[in-house]
């Protein structure tokens, strides 16, 4: 176990599994009209930060490390900005509720008093 730590190869291992796990999940999203794009970016942020961890791990310089992580903060800040734009979507197409609420005009202060 010491040298797959130390030659990074635990890291190369984690990502094939990675891989594969994109490629499932990717299938099965299809397969339910599911969006992708967010599933992608998650898992390639997860795979940068892998990285990261796989130059720290051979030592590489900082700037690897760094590159890395950095490229693990674009890949979130693209998932975020993804899976927002499809809350903000999906809470435009909802339609308003049927029915009355204290907020609607079958409200007013005269019904109120008399319950």
């Amino acid at each position: 176990m010491e040298a797959l730590f130390a030659s990074g190869r635990i890291v190369d291992a984690i990502l094939a599994l990675v891989a594969a796990e994109a490629l499932l999940l990717a299938r099965l999203a299809r397969r339910r009209g599911l969006a992708v794009p967010p599933l992608l970016a998650n898992l390639a942020s997860g795979a940068a930060l892998m990285l990261a961890l796989r130059a720290a791990l051979v030592g590489s310089g900082w700037e690897v490390v760094a590159g890395w992580m950095l490229a693990g903060l674009a890949a979130h800040l693209t998932d975020l900005g993804l899976r927002f734009r499809a809350a903000a979507t999906a809470h435009r197409r909802t339609p308003p509720q049927a029915g009355t609420t204290p907020g609607t005009a079958a409200f007013s202060a005269s019904t109120l008093e008399n319950l």
